[in-house]
C-alpha cells in the first residue's frame, strides 16, 4: 500500500503546482504581447500546470526586461553619446522639401534619421557577400566588428577565425559577439583559439542573471560586420557552409546581404555597442564620425528593434511599408507567420488594387513554420494576395520592396518571432535607383518560383489539413 505520508506530498505539491500555476496566469494575462498569447498561456498554466509551467519559463516571457537600451534608461557614457552621435546624423538628414513625410513615421520608430550620402551595394548570395564582407576585414586598419546569430566551426567558419587571428596578431582591435542560442553548438576550442589570438569575443547571453536563467526566448538575430567604422554589412547570411550552398538538403542557399558606406554606418554600428554593451558593461572606443560616401548619395535608415522596445518597432514597420504601398509592395521571407494586424494589411492593400507578393521557400527547414503558412495562403489569397515558392534552392533572405522608392533589406523575418521576440536589424533605403536594383533582384528570384495557391491545401490529405490548423494555432510563438 501507498504511505499515507507520501500522498499528502503529492498532494502538496499538486496544490503548491495549481496555485504557481495560477499566479503564472496572471502573470501571463498581464504581460503577454497578444490577448491570444495571454488567453493559451492562462488557461494551460491553471489546467495543466505541471506541464505548463517549465515550458512557460523557457519560453513565456514576451518581454525581455533585462536589456534596456542604454540611451533609454540614462546610462550618462552610452546616453552621451547616442545623443552626440544622433546629433551629427541630423547633419546628413535629407532636406524636409526633398523628403516624402510617409516615411517620416520611419525616422520616429529607428530613433535616427534617414541620411543622405550613403553608398549601398546589394550582395545577392553567399560568395558574393562573404567576398565582399572578407575583403572589408582585411582592408581595416583600426579595428573589426562582427556579430553573428550563428558562427560554425566548418570550412567557412575556420577561414573567418583565421582571418580574424591575423588581423589581431597585425594590431587590429577584433570584437566578435555571437548568440548564445545559434551558437550552441560552437566549440569552446573555437573560442579560446580566437581569445588566445587578441581577439575579444563573447557570446550574447540572454539567460545572463537568476531571472533570465532558463529563458530561450529572447535571441539575436542580427548579422553586422563593420570594419573601422566605414564600411558595414548587414542581410540574412550567417557563417556556415549551408550558407555558400554546400547543404545537401537545402541545395544552392538564396540569400542577400547589403554593403553600405556612409552615415549609417555609425548607426549600425551604435545598434552592436547596444548589444556590446549588455554583453560586457563596457564601451569600446569606436569611430564615431560619419563620414559621407564620396561618389553616392542614397538615403538610408538603420532601423534596429528588440524584445525591450516599449512599442513593437518591427511590426510597426511592416505594417507601415504596407499601408504606404500604392503600386507595389513585395516580400521576401522565409518564415511567413504574420498576425492578425499585418494579414489585414496585406488583403487590404490588395483590395486597393496593389500589387501584393510574398515569396517564401518551396523546401522547410522549420516544420511547423511551412504547415502554418499554408493556413495564410488560404486566408489571403482571395483578397487577392500572391503567393510563390522558390525552386532552385532554399531561400532565405528578408527583402520588402515598396512601390519604386522603399526597399528594405536585413534579418528580420515576417514572423512573430522577429516582430515580438528577437533582436533584428533592418536597413531601410528611401531611394529610386536602390529600389529599381531590388526589384531586378526580385523580378529574377520570382522567374525562379512557382505561384503557391490556396488549393494545395485542399488537395492534401486530411491528417495533413489538420497540422496546418494546430500549427496556426502556435503562430503566436512560432
Amino acid at each position: 500500500m501507498i504511505d499515507v505520508a507520501i500522498l499528502e506530498l503529492i498532494g502538496v505539491v499538486a496544490f503548491l503546482l495549481h496555485v504557481a500555476g495560477i499566479l503564472a496566469a496572471g502573470y501571463a494575462v498581464m504581460t503577454a504581447r497578444t490577448s491570444q498569447g495571454a488567453i493559451a498561456w492562462a488557461l494551460c498554466l491553471i489546467m495543466l500546470p505541471y506541464v505548463t509551467l517549465p515550458a512557460y519559463l523557457v519560453f513565456g516571457r514576451g518581454k525581455f526586461l533585462g536589456y534596456v537600451k542604454a540611451r533609454r534608461a540614462g546610462d550618462s557614457q552610452i546616453d552621451h553619446l547616442a545623443r552626440a552621435l544622433e546629433k551629427k546624423m541630423r547633419m546628413f538628414r535629407v532636406r524636409d522639401e526633398d523628403f516624402d513625410p510617409k516615411y517620416a513615421a520611419l525616422e520616429d520608430l529607428a530613433q535616427m534619421p534617414f541620411t543622405s550620402h550613403n553608398d549601398a551595394t546589394l550582395l545577392i548570395n553567399g560568395k558574393a557577400a562573404f567576398a565582399a564582407m572578407f575583403a572589408g576585414m582585411e582592408a581595416a586598419k583600426d579595428y573589426i566588428i562582427v556579430q553573428f546569430y550563428i558562427i560554425r566551426d566548418d570550412n567557412l567558419g575556420r577561414e573567418l577565425k583565421s582571418l580574424l587571428e591575423r588581423k589581431s596578431r597585425d594590431g587590429v582591435r577584433v570584437y566578435v559577439l555571437f548568440d548564445e542560442i545559434g551558437c550552441y553548438h560552437l566549440p569552446r576550442a573555437y573560442r579560446r583559439e580566437l581569445a588566445e589570438a587578441g581577439v575579444v569575443i563573447l557570446q550574447f547571453r540572454t539567460s545572463k542573471g537568476l531571472r533570465n536563467r532558463f529563458q530561450v526566448n529572447f535571441r539575436n538575430h542580427r548579422k553586422i560586420v563593420i570594419a573601422d567604422g566605414n564600411v558595414a554589412y548587414v542581410g540574412g547570411l550567417n557563417v556556415g557552409d549551408e550558407y555558400l550552398g554546400k547543404h545537401k538538403k537545402f541545395g544552392p542557399w538564396r540569400d542577400t546581404h547589403v554593403e553600405v558606406r556612409g552615415p549609417v554606418v555609425q548607426a549600425i554600428q551604435f545598434t552592436f555597442l547596444e548589444d556590446w554593451y549588455w554583453a560586457t558593461g563596457s564601451v569600446p572606443d569606436l569611430d564615431w564620425t560619419p563620414n559621407p560616401a564620396p561618389d553616392e548619395n542614397e538615403v538610408a535608415l538603420c532601423l534596429a528593434s528588440d524584445p525591450s522596445d516599449l512599442i513593437e518597432t518591427c511590426g510597426l514597420f511592416f505594417l507601415h511599408a504596407i499601408n504606404s504601398a500604392r503600386v507595389r509592395i513585395w516580400i521576401a521571407s522565409p518564415y511567413f507567420v504574420p498576425d492578425e494586424s499585418l494579414m489585414a494589411a496585406l488583403q487590404l492593400a490588395a483590395i486597393r488594387g496593389v500589387d501584393v507578393r510574398v515569396m517564401l521557400p518551396q523546401i522547410p527547414d522549420h516544420k511547423l513554420v511551412y504547415l502554418a503558412g499554408f493556413s495564410y495562403i488560404a486566408e489571403a489569397e482571395p483578397a487577392g494576395v500572391k503567393f510563390y515558392r522558390y525552386q532552385p534552392g532554399f531561400m532565405h533572405h528578408k527583402v520588402i520592396l515598396v512601390d519604386d522608392d522603399l526597399a528594405a533589406v536585413g534579418t528580420a523575418n515576417f514572423d512573430n518571432r522577429s516582430i515580438r521576440l528577437n533582436f533584428e536589424l533592418m536597413l531601410v533605403f528611401a531611394d529610386k535607383a536602390f529600389a529599381a536594383t531590388v526589384c531586378d533582384m526580385l523580378e529574377k528570384d520570382f522567374a525562379e518560383c512557382r505561384q503557391a495557391t490556396a488549393d494545395e491545401l485542399a488537395s492534401r490529405p486530411y491528417p495533413f489539413r489538420i497540422a496546418v490548423r494546430v500549427a496556426r494555432l502556435l503562430a503566436p510563438i512560432l
